[in-house]
């Protein structure tokens, strides 16, 4: 058996997951109507990639989000599924079955929430665009 429908998931995810993600909106001056929408985009990425390398990260916390939203889900999914089994006598097992349901549950929360994109990475990026010719008008 093979593990393709597994990873298209898996890549399904992390592409909606990214999809969302701030990104500067450039106002359309001679220096990007020159270079063309693809060089530009080449350039917010070079930039994006020289604020996360200086210390300037576009979301430090979440990689503690992401483990504390998926612990959360694990703890409320046990003590529900251990409610719920004890009702139809297997309180064990429903607290496995609760905590598997609500890691899952947490996790896929902490990868869909839309987060802020720190103001250092924001002015970092900015400034960069900037010095490249570029200007930005905000984020979206």
């Amino acid at each position: 058996m093979t593990n393709a429908p597994m990873l298209a998931v898996a890549a399904l995810v992390t592409a909606i997951g990214c999809a969302g993600a701030p990104k500067p909106i450039l106002y359309p001056n001679r220096h990007l109507d020159g270079v063309g929408k693809a060089a530009a985009e080449r350039d917010i990425a070079e930039c994006r990639e020289l604020a996360d390398a200086a210390g300037a990260h576009r979301d430090p916390s979440k990689v503690t989000d992401t483990a504390r939203d998926t612990a959360t889900g694990a703890a409320i999914g046990a003590v529900s599924g251990a409610a719920g089994g004890a009702i139809v006598g297997s309180a064990g097992r429903g607290a496995a079955i609760g905590a598997a349901s609500g890691a899952t549950a947490g996790l896929l929360r902490s990868i869909f929430r839309k987060k802020p994109v720190s103001q250092v990475h924001i002015a970092f990026v900015n400034r960069c665009l900037n010095e490249r010719g570029y200007d930005t008008v905000g984020w979206k």
